[in-house]
């Protein structure tokens, strides 16, 4: 445990997020669990949101002698930006590093490339600066050109200047090494403690039992590859259900493909944003959890999936594979071929009737979440990084 009188002079802005506390995306839970582990260790966190309308903070509660809006201990501070998506992150990033400059931090954490863009200002303002690269995100199909150019620019501007960074996969971290000779840190994502529920508002809703469906947990944009999932689940003669649980992330477009693509079988569910006890109980209760991913930074619901103990399908990319591989090197979830709706047909058809098969990747899945992942663990490890940079 460090001294903390050592603690007391580090002031930390978490910059790149949307908004905090949600579950809009994998970054937002991140942002969060650390803010809230670094609030325990002692330090002062504040976190910057996008404004989206109609979004409200709720539960906020002031700190006496200290101004600002707090939601259990960490300042919450709200940055404009434009509403479309791909001028979103951009121009956030350039108003909540402005902002920041005069926030007196002494480290400046970016989350994502995008972000990232606007990561050399505090270094000429000598802040020190972390960035988390949560994956390669200039390969996300939803990007257009423009996009895709400046996501490239922030990942190259955190490569250039940030004081250090954190990766989420081996494979991101090779990345870098061989684009640019950068030594970067990988600290992976982590899982919270699981809650188990019976099966009550997923009847309600949606007349599911448990045990009747598959399970499919992130935003409905193409790179998750949710389009294969669909393909694949209508050829198959089953009576098992197909849950595909999420927001749009800001691909209507793709969402309506989607449900175009479901037309005429009643036995696909879109639920749309899914969070507390119906989320916890969809986890509980799923026959198999699907994720069919092309790109991937490091995909908290797999790892969630996992710590509920659920039988896991996962595309072959390296970001899962290495999720899904035990310290012995044996997979601990099923896999198909990635982009391969006959592939994931094909081990769907064979995991569904095979309840010991099932029960295996089950057990197996939750005993390597819950040897081996904590998100303590990562707060910890982040917090050396810190406190290496507050005392150069």
């Amino acid at each position: 445990m460090q001294e903390q009188s050592k603690k007391d002079k580090i002031h930390i802005a978490m910059i790149g997020h949307k908004r905090v506390p949600t579950r809009e995306g994998g970054v937002e839970v991140v942002v969060w669990e650390l803010a809230k582990r670094f609030r325990n260790m002692g330090y002062d966190v504040d976190c910057y949101n996008r404004y989206k309308p109609g979004f409200r903070l709720l539960n906020t509660e002031p700190v006496k002698g200290k101004p600002g809006k707090y939601i259990e201990g960490i300042r919450i501070l709200t940055i404009p930006t434009f509403q479309n998506s791909k001028l979103n992150a951009i121009v956030y990033s350039v108003f909540a590093t402005l902002r920041a400059l005069f926030g007196h931090y002494d480290v400046i954490h970016y989350h994502a490339e995008g972000p990232c863009l606007m990561l050399w200002l505090p270094k000429l303002f000598g802040i020190r600066t972390v960035a988390t690269i949560h994956g390669l995100d200039w390969k996300r199909a939803k990007w257009g050109g423009f996009a895709t150019k400046m996501l490239l620019l922030g990942e190259k501007i955190a490569a250039r200047h940030a004081d250090e960074i954190i990766v989420l996969s081996r494979n991101v971290q090779n990345y870098f090494l061989s684009e640019y000779g950068r030594t970067t840190h990988y600290i992976p994502n982590e899982q919270n403690h699981p809650i188990f529920r019976t099966p009550s508002l997923i009847t309600e809703k949606y007349g599911l039992q448990g045990g009747d469906y598959i399970l499919s947990l992130c935003r409905l944009v193409p790179e998750k590859g949710l389009h294969y999932l669909v393909e694949a689940f209508r050829g198959m003669d089953t009576d098992c259900r197909l849950v595909i649980a999420g927001g749009t992330g800001g691909t209507n477009d793709y969402a309506e493909e989607l449900k175009k693509m479901a037309e005429g079988d009643d036995r696909i569910i879109f639920t749309g944003f899914v969070s507390g006890e119906l989320l916890e109980e969809l986890m509980t209760n799923a026959m198999v959890f699907c994720q069919a991913s092309d790109v991937e930074g490091m995909a908290l619901s797999l790892l969630e999936a996992m710590g509920y103990g659920r039988c896991c399908l996962v595309s072959d990319i390296p970001e899962n594979l290495e999720v899904v591989t035990g310290k012995d090197g044996a997979l601990v979830a099923d896999t198909f071929t990635h982009s391969d709706p006959a592939s994931l047909r094909e081990h769907l058809t064979a995991l569904l009737p095979d309840e010991d098969r099932r029960t295996q990747l089950s057990e197996l899945a939750k005993a390597h979440v819950k040897n081996n992942i904590g998100w303590d663990k990562a707060a910890e490890e982040t917090e050396v990084l810190y406190l290496g940079l507050s005392e150069a």
